[in-house]
């Protein structure tokens, strides 16, 4: 619960733009913060929002609420740079949220019996924009697993997928063959992403996150990996595979 001394959001949230107004003035502002623009700080942005992500998978509600005032202040410097621009203010940022908020509930603030589906309000919002195709919308900024996924998902809502897990499956075996069958670099470079695609076409068949799957191998192997330096009685470059292999085997009853 918050502190009977804790600032209502409004207050804190406005201070914090005064701050960002303040760092950015031209004349007595800080130099780097002057020189950002969109592009610059975008990655920061990025960054953020994966750190949020990490202090909630870790539980720490002390690394959460700083986190997510680090994007909050990337929200505010992005909104900062558009009203220097004249496009708009950080006001019409939250204004423009909290309209779409309640258009997307018509069930909880208007008359609808029920919600008719987040994806098929989203898609009618769509209809006013000029790129009329099914895959609009999709960032290009996602990881590319979830972009992948999303975009996958996108085509199958209008019947462009496979009606089964079979599809799916045979073209990870198609892929690994035109692998093989590559001959110049950049060919193979292009069939490892048409591999990868496939992996992630599998995973939806089979209702599997990629990104979650491939985090939490990633982990699974970090720990593994360490165990393995803990156990090894010489360096891991001083082995050979079958050596490197059973020590594998090993740290995996391990952790």
């Amino acid at each position: 619960m918050p502190s009977a001394q804790s600032p209502s959001a409004s207050t804190a949230l406005a201070e914090l733009a005064a701050i960002m107004a303040r760092l950015r003035d031209p004349v007595n502002g800080c130099e780097w913060d002057r020189e950002q623009t969109f592009e610059t700080i975008s990655p920061y942005t990025i960054e953020e929002a994966y750190e949020v992500d990490d202090a909630i998978r870790r539980g720490d509600m002390a690394a959460l609420k700083d986190e997510l005032g680090d994007l909050q202040l990337q929200v505010v410097y992005h909104a900062r740079i558009a009203e220097e621009l004249g496009a708009f203010g950080l006001g019409d940022v939250i204004a423009a949220i909290a309209a779409k908020m309640v258009r997307r509930h018509p069930h909880i603030f208007g008359d609808a019996a029920q919600s008719p589906g987040w994806e098929t309000l989203k898609a009618a919002e769509r209809v006013a924009d000029e790129d009329r195709s099914a895959l609009a919308g999709v960032a290009l900024a996602l990881p590319a697993l979830k972009r992948a996924e999303k975009i996958q998902r996108r085509a199958a809502r209008v019947g462009f997928d496979w009606p089964d897990q079979e599809g799916p499956r045979l073209k990870i075996d198609e892929e690994l063959g035109e692998i093989e069958r590559a001959e110049t670099d950049e060919e193979r470079a292009a069939e490892v992403g048409d591999l990868l695609f496939a992996v992630v076409n599998f995973a939806r068949h089979l209702d599997v996150n990629p990104e979650t799957a491939l985090r939490e191998a990633t982990a699974r192997f970090e720990r593994r990996f360490r165990q393995v330096e803990k156990i090894a009685i010489k360096s891991l470059k001083d082995m050979d595979i079958e050596e490197l292999e059973a020590l594998w085997q090993e740290a995996k009853t391990m952790v």
